[in-house]
């Protein structure tokens, strides 16, 4: 019975358009946090896949990210950045889901006065207690005569995010490039970040023919822009079909917010003209 309800469970979220996080024997939804104006609480569900029962751990992490959209834990905030933990409680800090069980994670903000206006982030992190078996068997090291194995630790981390004050972001894509390879054909672009918010949406690409209607050609979702980069660097492979023409029409980047959101907006868009 627990595991069909946990299939109606993952379906219907699905369905709702919200956005689950797995890692592992572990699925999370939402896999993002962001506190409206006066929303004190919010809660984050957990649901154990596995077979076994499994204790996670929950606490936070600093989290900046690069130019090219990689990830580094940090301890100490870059420029533009605040960390949203000092002003955050979790519980509970640890949770033992049997297999197919599922239990709820309550974040809670705690309001302080005379806060810098910003955006606040940081990262929830949820690892697995559990011993996993080694990736490797036991090797020795013949020199200092240590003995080590490979073990995996699996673990998901997740934004949450305040913000005080008076916040403003915009958005620009600029380097349109069409890069056409000898396996797949990809657009890149940079995508353009200014003001003391971060961005998060979706991205799509879409040909325009000189006759007939346009059409996707390349889509993904939760593209982030943290306020620790002004720029991020970004790669599509297009899916080619039969009435693509590379050499004229159009190819159009749109970046607007999540599906998800309650008023979807457009971040940002542009086009790149294709000729010979």
């Amino acid at each position: 019975m627990k595991k069909y309800i946990l299939i109606f469970i993952v379906i219907l979220l699905n369905c709702l358009n919200t956005e689950i996080s797995a890692q592992g024997n572990l699925l999370i939804f939402p896999k993002r946090v962001v506190f409206k104006d006066k929303q004190v609480k919010s809660t984050i569900t957990l649901l154990n896949l596995g077979e076994e029962t499994t204790t996670f751990t929950v606490s936070f992490k600093q989290i900046s990210m690069s130019e090219d959209g990689s990830l580094t834990t940090i301890t100490v905030p870059d420029e533009g950045q605040f960390f949203a933990d000092p002003y955050l409680r979790i519980y509970p800090r640890q949770v033992t889901l049997m297999s197919k069980e599922s239990q709820t994670v309550i974040v809670q903000r705690r309001r302080k006065r005379n806060v810098p206006a910003g955006e606040y982030r940081s990262h929830l992190y949820f690892r697995s207690e559990k011993k996993d078996t080694a990736l490797s068997p036991q090797k020795r090291d013949s020199i200092n005569e240590v003995s080590f194995e490979l073990t995996p630790v699996f673990g998901i981390s997740l934004p949450v995010i305040f913000r005080l004050g008076k916040v403003n972001t915009t958005a620009t894509i600029s380097d349109l490039k069409l890069n056409m390879l000898v396996k797949n054909t990809a657009l890149s672009f940079t995508i353009n970040r200014s003001g003391n918010s971060s961005l998060y949406g979706d991205l799509t690409i879409e040909y325009y023919p000189i006759k007939g209607k346009p059409f996707i050609v390349a889509k993904t979702r939760g593209i982030a822009v943290y306020t620790t980069i002004k720029k991020r660097y970004m790669s599509l492979n297009l899916k080619m079909l039969p009435k693509m023409n590379l050499k004229e029409g159009s190819l159009k980047v749109k970046y607007t917010s999540h599906k998800g959101d309650e008023v979807q907006k457009v971040f940002a868009e542009t086009e790149l003209l294709l000729a010979d």
